[in-house]
């Protein structure tokens, strides 16, 4: 991930993400990849970030992943990536064929959420299986809310990019689906695929085809297109406020894997201002204290609270800025600022702060 910093016509300054498609190459793993998948949970717990919207199976492609041997045969997995050594793979038609997994689709929450007004360009590389249906309507959709659905069947839905031509398997040249939009809302999560019924989707087949139609893809890119659309501030913006010796700041939007201490993508607008600021005050001393809610243990919290907070000095760190500005310290629940007893308190109570010691 790269990232370029576009400043805004006010006095603060707001570090803006090229791609905002976190694991856009399918590289990152939660966990070791075994085997082949039976259902949209087994792809979810395997690809970090991404996950199946529905029941249906999409498949990861990595030297580590063992495809048996009846798929093999058929011709999958033979093609390499893009780029890098992972990929996935999806259905795309045969609904109408009686095929079960008709349809499957990928989804992925983005670093930060479409800017309502903005213009965007967005893409992903795909391929088809050699002997595949090979058909049109591959697109992406861009959607407020996450989607879970128990279907394996067609999700119907308006792509904000869709190609609209039958994409055919030319000797591993990988094609580009590509297009640009302006966001309509504020989504906050992609999806990849083919919404629309099988009688609205062009093919074309041959005599050696199978009954279904299948795309690996890779690769996925979402950017904002200049001019960009200044976001203006929310007061309690750590870009926009004061700072003194001796005061507190509670991060907003910093986001953790479930009982873990790694940083989801979509904490990295807020902890690229705070690299901003530190740039801005060079002689800044601060502490990043970590906070949890009272579930667990008190000794499990501590520990799960300091490694967080640790992992945001790791961050700035790695952009640069001197370790000897940087402590770290948790809290666990020992210093709620809400009401444990619900469960919008104990949200609040999970937070990241930074102390300013020195200035």
């Amino acid at each position: 991930m790269t990232f370029s910093q576009v400043y805004s016509q006010d006095t603060s300054k707001i570090p803006i993400l090229e791609n905002i498609v976190p694991n856009s190459s399918f590289e990152e793993f939660a966990s070791f990849p075994l085997g082949w998948f039976y259902n949209g949970k087994d792809y979810s717990r395997l690809m970090k970030y991404w996950t199946s919207p529905t029941y249906a199976s999409p498949d990861i492609y990595h030297p580590k992943v063992r495809i048996p041997i009846f798929w093999t045969q058929k011709g999958f997995g033979i093609e390499r990536p893009h780029q890098g050594k992972s990929m996935s793979g999806i259905t795309t038609y045969g609904c109408e064929g009686g095929k079960p997994h008709c349809r499957e689709y990928i989804q992925i929450q983005l670093i930060e959420p479409l800017v309502i007004g903005q213009q965007y360009e967005a893409e992903f590389y795909t391929l088809a299986l050699e002997r595949s249906i090979f058909n049109n309507n591959l697109g992406m959709y861009f959607s407020m809310e996450e989607i879970n659905d128990i279907t394996d069947e067609v999700l119907e839905r308006t792509p904000q990019v869709v190609d609209k031509k039958v994409i055919s398997a030319t000797k591993s040249s990988w094609y580009r689906v590509h297009g640009t939009f302006t966001a309509t809302e504020a989504a906050e999560y992609l999806l990849i695929g083919n919404f629309f019924q099988d009688s609205l989707t062009l093919t074309h087949t041959n005599s050696k085809s199978y009954n279904y139609g299948y795309y690996y893809i890779d690769d996925v890119k979402v950017k904002k297109i200049e001019p960009i659309i200044d976001v203006e501030p929310s007061e309690n913006d750590i870009c926009c406020l004061e700072y003194e010796v001796g005061k507190s700041v509670v991060l907003n939007n910093i986001f953790f894997e479930t009982d873990k201490s790694e940083l989801l993508p979509q904490s990295y607008v807020e902890l690229n201002k705070l690299y901003q600021v530190l740039l801005d005050y060079p002689k800044m001393i601060i502490e990043i204290q970590g906070h949890t809610d009272n579930q667990g243990t008190h000794k499990y919290n501590i520990n799960l609270s300091t490694e967080r907070a640790q992992a945001v000095v790791d961050f700035l760190t790695q952009k640069g800025i001197d370790s000897s500005r940087l402590y770290f310290k948790g809290f666990g629940d020992t210093l709620p600022i809400s009401d444990n007893g619900t469960s919008e308190g104990r949200q609040l109570n999970r937070r990241v702060e930074f102390y300013i010691m020195s200035m």
